[in-house]
């Protein structure tokens, strides 16, 4: 099995936010995935930041408030 980093990008209202996650490759059909610890934190972020909970997204990822361009 090997491993490696990659940046999930979670996006809910005006936030986004980079998780740093670890990719699984296995040499099983369900290759890559994420570990269960991954999962559970881009799911924490989502909800943090559904939330409004800026404060607790950060401490798992960077965060940063998205802002309309006018055209």
């Amino acid at each position: 099995m090997k491993s490696r980093r990659q940046t999930k990008l979670v996006h809910e209202g005006e936030y986004v936010a980079e998780v740093d996650v670890e990719l699984i490759q296995a040499d099983s059909g369900w290759s890559p995935y994420l570990s269960l610890e991954d999962a559970n934190k881009l799911d924490d972020v989502r909800e943090a930041l559904r939330r409004r909970d800026v404060g607790t997204a950060s401490r798992l990822a960077r965060v940063f408030t998205l802002t309309p361009v006018a055209g």
